[in-house]
């Protein structure tokens, strides 16, 4: 398959390692998972005691929570046996006193001083970073490390302890064992090539799984494809490509895959009938005519009476996106001509993508209580235990700028980063039917996202540090001019300035970043051949952004810049997006949209259909930002559509 002669290749026996490796299996008896854990406290101290040699030495849990537990745990039982701690003495004291006061949580500044660290996935990166340095430079002897993190983790130690081999799994509601794939990895960890003659590796599980996981662990393991499961995105991407464009070709292109070599080697595993050429051709065949009948029912593509295969807008859409096709087709059957941006939060939030967030144990109860306080009440379908619904409570909370624990703050990063794409695809199929308030009210939930606000919060709120009071004395000053936008805090004098924000110096600056990058565009447009619109005809509207910005005052690097969001709530660096869309309000019709980036100049043709009655129209020109709030515009088009030549000749054209 990859051309490789059979001469060239060879089976290495997993105890084949660049550094021998020792496995210790730990058995216990107790049945209820907690009680499983406590059980292994003690053991895993005297793993670390008796294996380690007095080097380093990770340790891996199920969950964060039970990584500052353990930790705990460790110097405890250090310090109860009158043996100090497991510090190394060759770092100096007052650097370390230095380190721990650097340090953000309580728990891990506890632990430090005992040569122990810990690391989960809420933790700030300034932590993170602090923690595993100090791992490497010898000053902590144990790294205690939650199990889902192994493959973000790139410490490597003498000893590995896995302390238990399963983890709570929310959305199934119970426990669920590692992937055999992560277990490897955690015991590779035991590698330090070079330093090391041997690594050795410590395993603490449930009695029933013991024998299990020898087998697994010391029999080579077979790689199996699951492309099956995930088929329908690629076909569609190689549909809108036309790599695919009949059902042979689809075929072909799963010939090509490692999912074909496998199915004859290990036919039970894909649920096939047996071996021969017959069998394999049968199932490729119906899980070629599944996918694709599954995304013909989606709306992605069509499939003509020859088996000939073309892609569809939605298609389209969901390839250029990178969105589920599942997605992509809930979009298109949720959105409608009325849906209001609650509407929209409620179908961004369903979205497949979001599926897979992690529901941990005892998270449901805190989302019940998050949910009691929110500004839109959740459907009465939602359920605490689906990965959607939390979508929409941690949105919520993102908007309404909710304090929220370390976990759940790195879920909301996610969901808010992984967002504006499936904004922007909303905006897409909405803009496809033709509907302009719903894509004007997705275009402001873009807003929102990347400024964590609400639509309806003041536009001062986007300013860094701005609060509530601040707001106030903005509302309550009274100067030749009202303060209501963010340009107005730049016209005012220093003093006042100064006086009205009371913040030190620091905030301050961050206040000038977010208000210099603030937009201010200059929009201008013209119809061409105004006087000569026919109904029915195209009609071509040529429309001119320009940013106002002194260029001469400004070095390269800030020209470079121009165009970066200041957006300090949005997890990911993001350039500034519009859309500029024409359309008739008093119909809710959308007539044309373009999406444009701006640097300093930006020219964009809008094209569309004249209305079909001759007559006066007043059509509006939309300049939305994808960023920020409050710098909108829009602008009255006047439009004079004169009749058709006849009728006659327009059946004609027609035809």
């Amino acid at each position: 398959w990859m051309g490789v002669p059979s001469k060239g290749l060879f089976n290495f026996s997993p105890k084949v390692r660049p550094t021998p490796l020792e496995i210790y299996f730990q058995s216990f008896d107790q049945s209820s998972f907690s009680s499983r854990l406590m059980a292994m406290a003690k053991p895993v101290y005297n793993a670390v005691v008796r294996h380690s040699d007095g080097k380093p030495v990770i340790v891996f849990v199920p969950s964060r929570r039970q990584a500052q537990l353990t930790a705990i745990d460790l110097m405890t039982y250090k310090e109860s046996v009158g043996e100090g701690s497991f510090a190394s003495s060759n770092k100096d004291p007052n650097e370390i006193t230095d380190i721990i006061s650097s340090l953000r949580e309580p728990a891990l500044q506890q632990v430090v001083t005992a040569g122990i660290g810990f690391v989960h996935g809420g933790m700030v990166d300034s932590d993170w970073e602090c923690v595993t340095n100090l791992y490497k430079e010898g000053a902590l002897r144990i790294l205690v490390c939650p199990a889902d993190l192994c493959w973000r983790l790139r410490e490597v130690a003498h000893l590995v302890v896995i302390m238990g081999t399963e983890t709570f799994d929310g959305r199934e509601r119970r426990y669920v064992d590692y992937p055999i794939a992560d277990l490897l990895h955690m015991m590779g960890k035991a590698s330090r090539q070079g330093i090391d003659t041997s690594g050795k590796c410590t395993i603490l599980c449930h009695t029933p799984k013991k024998e299990h996981l020898k087998k697994l662990l010391y029999d080579p393991l077979p790689i199996e494809s699951h492309l099956d499961h995930y088929l329908h995105d690629h076909f569609n991407s190689e549909i809108v490509t036309k790599t695919i464009a009949s059902m042979q070709d689809a075929v072909d292109y799963i010939t090509w895959t490692f999912l074909y070599r496998r199915l004859t080697k290990n036919p039970n595993y894909y649920n096939m009938q047996g071996t021969s050429n017959v069998h394999v051709s049968e199932h490729m065949s119906e899980m070629v005519e599944t996918v694709l009948g599954d995304l013909e029912e989606s709306k992605c593509c069509q499939i003509n009476d020859e088996g000939d295969v073309s892609a569809l807008n939605l298609g389209m859409i969901a390839a250029y996106y990178y969105i589920q096709y599942t997605t992509i087709e809930l979009i298109a059957s949720s959105v409608t001509a009325k849906t209001k941006t609650r509407g929209i939060m409620e179908i961004l939030s369903a979205a497949s993508e979001f599926s897979t967030l992690p529901i941990r144990y005892g998270e449901e109860k805190n989302l019940q209580v998050m949910a009691r306080n929110l500004t839109h009440k959740l459907p009465d379908s939602a359920q605490f235990h689906d990965a959607n619904t939390k979508a929409l409570i941690l949105l919520q909370c993102h908007f309404s700028r909710k304090s929220l624990s370390t976990d759940l703050r790195a879920d909301q990063r996610m969901i808010v980063g992984e967002s504006i794409s499936l904004i922007q695809a909303i905006v897409d199929v909405i803009s496809s039917n033709g509907w302009l308030k719903p894509a004007l009210a997705t275009m402001e939930l873009s807003q929102m996202i990347v400024q964590g606000l609400w639509n309806k919060d003041h536009v001062l709120m986007q300013i860094p540090h701005f609060t509530k009071e601040i707001i106030d004395r903005c509302e309550g000053y009274e100067g030749d001019e009202p303060i209501e936008s963010v340009f107005d805090i730049l016209t005012l004098e220093d003093g006042v300035r100064n006086d009205l924000l009371r913040l030190p110096d620091e905030k301050m600056a961050d206040v000038a970043v977010f208000c210099n990058n603030y937009p201010n565009i200059d929009v201008d447009f013209n119809v061409q051949d105004a006087d000569d619109v026919v109904a029915g005809d195209p009609v071509q509207m040529i429309v001119t952004l320009e940013r106002e910005v002194d260029e001469d005052e400004m070095d390269e690097d800030e020209i470079n810049q121009m165009g970066l969001v200041a957006a300090p709530l949005f997890p990911k660096e993001k350039r500034e997006g519009w859309w500029i869309v024409v359309g008739d309000t008093k119909t809710n019709s959308l007539l044309s949209l373009k999406r444009v980036s701006l640097q300093k100049i930006q020219k964009v043709a809008l094209e569309f259909i004249a209305p079909e009655e001759a007559g006066d129209y007043n059509l509006t020109l939309f300049c939305m930002s994808d960023s920020y709030l409050g710098c909108d515009q829009e602008y009255s088009v006047p439009l004079s559509v004169a009749a058709a030549e006849s009728e006659d000749e327009d059946d004609t054209d027609e035809e």
